[in-house]
């Protein structure tokens, strides 16, 4: 990762912060050169997610980190307490919800999820090109 102090944002348990989330990942995409568009885009919906099915569970902090691959596309990861794993839903089109790792799976080169040891939450990260 090119031994690059690694960008972390603690996010607080209201939906309204996904504007500052945004903020913060224009920010660090800005330093990098990097079109903003699809990392805020990507961002909202793994931090929405985290909030809304995340933190229900304890009042433990969302934590978005940023960072960069071996070949220069932007790693983010969204951390969150809670043990239960996301999974794409069958959206349909009226649908308010159910669309965040749909999108995610469209614009991220890959994502996935890990979870953490000890039942202590998860990590979803997505893998985003520059371009």
């Amino acid at each position: 990762m090119g031994g690059a102090a690694e960008n972390e944002m603690v996010v607080k348990q209201d939906l309204k912060v996904v504007a500052e989330v945004r903020r913060f990942v224009r920010l660090v995409t800005g330093q990098w050169d990097m079109d903003d568009f699809v990392p805020c885009l990507v961002a909202s919906e793994l931090v929405t997610n985290a909030l809304q099915h995340g933190t229900s569970v304890t009042d433990n902090d969302v934590i978005l980190r940023l960072s960069r691959t071996e070949d220069d596309a932007l790693w983010m990861e969204v951390q969150d307490a809670a043990c239960a794993l996301p999974h794409m839903l069958a959206a349909d089109t009226t649908s308010e919800t159910g669309r965040g790792l749909f999108i995610v799976d469209q614009y991220a080169r890959c994502w996935g999820i890990r979870a953490l040891a000890d039942n202590a939450g998860k990590i979803v990260f997505a893998v985003i090109d520059r371009t």
